[in-house]
């Protein structure tokens, strides 16, 4: 018989979930980035106003009712430029994310699996830690801009070199931090149980490794948003993004800063929307890497 004077017995995703809420940076971080994302993703359902569409009497205006955060040297209303360029941050900052994961994950799992293969991994991973990335992705975006506007169109064209240009240098944390938990888990008893039964690598790797490695990989990948968001900010703000035509935070930034002596409100928006964006999931990742944590969970109690 259980004694009633014991608190019921919780499972490990309320366990979790109770530890979340007990970071309010996260909670807060969290209900503001799905705010962010509603407003970006449903907002235009609502303010249907066409983003590309030029109208110059209505140029350099401020502030009105019909159009809340103004209009840009052409015309054009901000707050639907600030949505649609939000679309495009938001979509290659989790595509980027994802990739990098994949590559670190996959990395991570390899090298810390397989002891004849962590050597040459890892001094891989050394070595793409060792480049100067904003450089590097400068080249590549260089080299292969006009060869993939040309095949796949300019905007689906940027959107693929720049989301693999920036998930394939920047998957190297991950795959350390990947290695490391393989590396500690391949000793426990129930992966040595496992082999003893003659459970196939596949299935080791599959049933007993990524089940118990989610943790850094959720808080990697938060992360990874935010880093993917101001990479892709800083190309379309050096010119070097998406077409002029095709809104992205990092290119009304790059527009608003030519006006900057004359209408220097419109650096605000675009500015304080990457700020909170990155500022959300930042806090966000620093919820999910205490709450995952069990150490952090016992100490909670």
């Amino acid at each position: 018989m259980t004694d009633p004077a014991m608190p019921p017995p919780r499972s490990q995703w309320s366990e979790i979930w109770g530890q979340f809420k007990r970071h309010r940076g996260a909670l807060i971080g969290g209900i503001l980035f799905l705010l962010i994302i509603a407003i970006v993703f449903l907002g235009p359902l609502i303010w249907t106003l066409d983003a590309t569409y030029i109208d110059i009497r209505a140029r350099n205006q401020g502030p009105t009712w019909a159009h809340p955060f103004g209009t840009d040297q052409l015309g054009r209303d901000t707050l639907a430029r600030m949505m649609a360029g939000g679309q495009t941050s938001i979509a290659v900052g989790l595509t980027a994310m994802a990739l990098a994961l994949a590559l670190g994950g996959f990395m991570g799992v390899i090298a810390g699996y397989f002891r004849r293969l962590d050597g040459p991994l890892m001094r891989l991973t050394d070595l793409f830690l060792s480049l100067p990335l904003l450089p590097l992705l400068l080249v590549m975006v260089m080299l292969f801009r006009e060869t993939l506007s040309a095949t796949f169109g300019p905007e689906t064209g940027i959107f693929f070199l720049i989301v693999v240009a920036i998930g394939a240098t920047s998957w190297m944390p991950t795959a350390r931090i990947v290695r490391a938990d393989v590396l500690a888990l391949k000793e426990r008893e129930f992966v040595l149980a496992a082999r003893s039964i003659g459970t196939t690598n596949f299935g080791m790797i599959t049933r007993h490794i990524l089940p118990n490695i989610l943790s850094p990989i959720m808080v990697s990948a938060t992360l990874g948003i935010a880093n993917a968001i101001i990479t892709e900010s800083a190309l379309s703000f050096l010119g070097l993004g998406f077409p002029p035509d095709f809104p992205t935070w990092g290119r009304l930034l790059n527009d608003a800063t030519q006006y900057l002596q004359d209408y220097p409100e419109r650096v605000f928006w675009p500015g304080l929307a990457i700020s909170l964006t990155v500022l959300s999931v930042n806090y966000l990742g620093d919820g999910l890497r205490d709450a995952l944590d069990p150490r952090t969970r016992i100490r909670g109690r």
